[in-house]
């Protein structure tokens, strides 16, 4: 029988965050679910009427500090220990040109999609400490992928998720002595409101891919960028 395990995931109102909470209700796992607008997330709420006591929706804004600790001293209410924190909330600003790019697009981006991450996997590493295989995962992105970049395409989107994988590498050092897997993780080209319509990927396939590299991580995985079917990016 497979243990089951406690999820926090960022970013769970919508699109990869939303179906990552649903496949792991489906499976039996316990989801705290942070995103900023709880009584908006109609989704969510309706996920938590179906499955009683393994959800619960908890206000989390990234680009707040105090949302941050909040989120993190009410999760340890709610549970102890955590297995997997899973900080899958992102921006991607559309339409950027070079000649016309402007710092707050850039600002922007860093504050949900690095400075965030990081700070809540700093206000969780306690609660990560108690798990059971404990693992942090950072959705990241191809796009993030210095030896892959061949052209000029969102970049205060693909500048962030570079400095996401730095913050993997960092964090999977520090945390390397209490056996807690580290990695960034690309979902591939996902058909959300974010990848668009023309994506070649259902948001469906991608998170049972991820789910399948998630469970199999273990701690000589730390540090690594893999994407949704396990394969190994380029930095």
């Amino acid at each position: 029988m497979v243990r089951t395990q406690r999820f926090a995931v960022s970013g769970a109102n919508r699109g990869i965050g939303l179906e990552l909470v649903r496949q792991l209700l489906a499976r039996g796992d316990r989801v705290i679910a942070g995103c900023r607008h709880p009584g908006r997330a109609l989704k969510l709420t309706e996920l938590a009427a179906a499955h009683p006591g393994h959800l619960h929706i908890v206000p989390l804004d990234l680009d707040k500090e105090r949302s941050i600790a909040a989120f993190a001293h009410e999760a340890a209410m709610i549970a102890e220990s955590l297995d997997v924190l899973i900080n899958g909330a992102g921006v991607l600003v559309s339409g950027e040109r070079f000649g016309e790019l402007t710092p707050k697009t850039f600002a922007d981006s860093f504050q949900t999609n690095v400075i965030g991450p990081l700070l809540l996997t700093q206000a969780l590493t306690p609660a990560l400490a108690h798990g059971t295989r404990s693992r942090v995962i950072n959705i990241s992105s191809e796009l993030g992928s210095l030896a892959d970049t061949t052209g000029f395409h969102t970049p205060s989107y693909a500048v962030s998720k570079a400095a996401l994988n730095m913050v993997t590498r960092l964090i999977a050092a520090e945390l390397q002595a209490r056996d807690i897997a580290v990695i960034s993780l690309h979902p591939g080209w996902v058909r959300t409101d974010m990848g668009g319509a023309s994506a070649p990927l259902g948001v469906a396939e991608s998170v049972a891919g991820m789910l399948r590299v998630i469970d199999a991580l273990t701690p000589a995985d730390s540090g690594r960028f893999l994407d949704y079917r396990g394969a190994t990016l380029a930095w």
